[in-house]
């Protein structure tokens, strides 16, 4: 007697993609811990921050010479649509490094925490310029840490007890502890050229928008063109074009840059 199993083919479940309430609290997650500056030293951070205070007085200073010295030659309309084009990098700035330079600010002043936990993998490179990647399972959860390469040395292959210590606002490690045996040494792979564009392209995105958006605003305010609102109507126009294509390139870029990643990854 013959018996006929049938044999039911269970297919895996894919994973949900995010819904957008869980992208938003995860984007406002981001901002709070500092954004592209999370994870660095403070002192660091608050020295990107005097830095971007004198770019953005810089652009200040640039506005209010437009706005003196334009108006007898093109008009008001051209000079106002001149001097927009300078607010864009000072916005950017305030975007990029502001939550960062607060929470430096508070971190400068805070006590270090300490994270004790089980070492669940460690690389010294991350999509962040100059950090390392840790992952550690803790009491509340797994967590990952961005951490310096240099820190990052005595920390082995095989699954041991550390200890960080923690800035409570950046989260910048300014310690790493091993506890237990180091029996595996930890093998670094090479790191693909990808990951280094990956690195720079966040940083590089901002500026070529803000560059694209005042040469070509102020390139055409400077424009012999007549008459004086279709001037100033062509410099806005032409300045946002230009920073919408260097936004378009970039998010482009990033998706296929994205895309390189994710086939790296061994797939289990």
């Amino acid at each position: 007697m013959q018996v006929r199993q049938q044999v039911r083919k269970v297919q895996p479940k894919q994973a949900a993609a995010p819904t957008k309430g869980q992208t938003k609290r995860q984007r406002e997650r981001f901002v709070q811990g500092g954004g592209m500056l999370q994870g660095y030293d403070p002192n660091f951070v608050l020295r990107v921050g005097y830095i971007s205070i004198g770019v953005a007085v810089g652009c200040v200073v640039i506005i209010a010479a437009l706005l003196i010295f334009l108006p007898p030659v093109y008009g008001w309309s051209v000079a106002i649509a001149a001097a927009v084009a300078w607010l864009l990098p000072i916005a950017l700035l305030a975007s990029f490094v502001g939550p960062g330079f607060r929470l430096a600010l508070k971190d400068r002043k805070a006590e270090a925490k300490l994270v004790q936990g089980q070492l669940m993998g460690a690389a010294s490179v991350s999509t962040s310029l100059g950090l390392g990647m840790l992952m550690v399972q803790t009491r509340g959860g797994a967590e990952q840490y961005l951490v310096a390469p240099a820190r990052l040395k005595q920390v082995p292959g095989n699954q041991v007890s550390v200890v960080l210590t923690v800035t409570p606002n950046l989260r910048h490690v300014r310690s790493v502890g091993v506890m237990g045996q180091r029996m595996v040494g930890r093998v670094e792979p090479p790191v693909p050229a990808v990951m280094r564009r990956v690195q720079l392209l966040p940083m590089l995105t901002p500026v070529g928008i803000a560059a694209a958006a005042v040469i070509g605003d102020d390139a055409v305010a400077l424009a012999p063109i007549s008459p004086e609102p279709l001037h100033a109507v062509l410099a806005v126009a032409v300045g946002a074009a230009l920073a919408g294509a260097v936004y378009g390139v970039s998010f482009l870029l990033q998706r296929r840059m994205m895309a390189e990643v994710q086939a790296l990854v061994p797939k289990g």
